[in-house]
């Protein structure tokens, strides 16, 4: 017996300082705290677009683990999807501007860029092509050069995450 889940609805992290990671998620993914916890320690972060309740749990825990160390057991990194190439270049950009790129990549379908927060912990900032688009990348899972100009050049303007739905959208429902 198995279950299908529809897609991953949010993400916790453990932390070394609460205060620090949120003004990262804040300032660089444009997150708004929704509520926070102080006996845990906690905040709970939701994207501008997002219909979920939080798409981020941030604990803080302290610098007692010790700084995060790649290829350790443990999540890797996360995935966070845009809706267009365009963004995917402003996000880039904003990445730079932090100091917190580490990379990009062509996965095909896919075209990613990667960053990693205050602790370590790393992203990816990624869009989908139009699934009709997919053609020999459908069943394929390559990590390729991202020449980032020629695809928005290409794909500019071209929405594929969907629809987004919001507070107003929900209310006239």
């Amino acid at each position: 017996m198995s279950f299908s889940p529809v897609r991953l609805n949010h993400a916790v992290l453990y932390v070394a300082d609460l205060e620090r990671s949120v003004r990262f998620y804040t300032d660089v993914f444009g997150m708004d705290v929704i509520a926070s916890e102080p006996r845990a320690n906690a905040a709970f972060l939701r994207l501008p677009r997002s219909g979920n309740h939080h798409d981020l749990g941030l604990f803080g825990v302290g610098t007692g683990g010790g700084p995060r160390r790649r290829g350790a057991i443990g999540l890797y990194h996360l995935a966070w999807q845009l809706d267009t190439v365009d963004e995917l270049a402003a996000a880039r950009r904003a990445l730079l501007d932090v100091g917190a790129y580490t990379g990009e990549s062509s996965h095909g379908a896919t075209k990613s860029v990667y960053g990693a927060d205050p602790d370590g912990n790393e992203f990816e900032i990624m869009w989908m092509l139009p699934r009709a688009d997919w053609g020999d990348y459908a069943d394929a899972s390559l990590v390729e050069h991202l020449d980032l100009p020629t695809e928005v050049a290409r794909w500019s303007g071209v929405h594929t995450a969907g629809r987004v739905v919001t507070e107003h959208d929900e209310a006239l429902a």
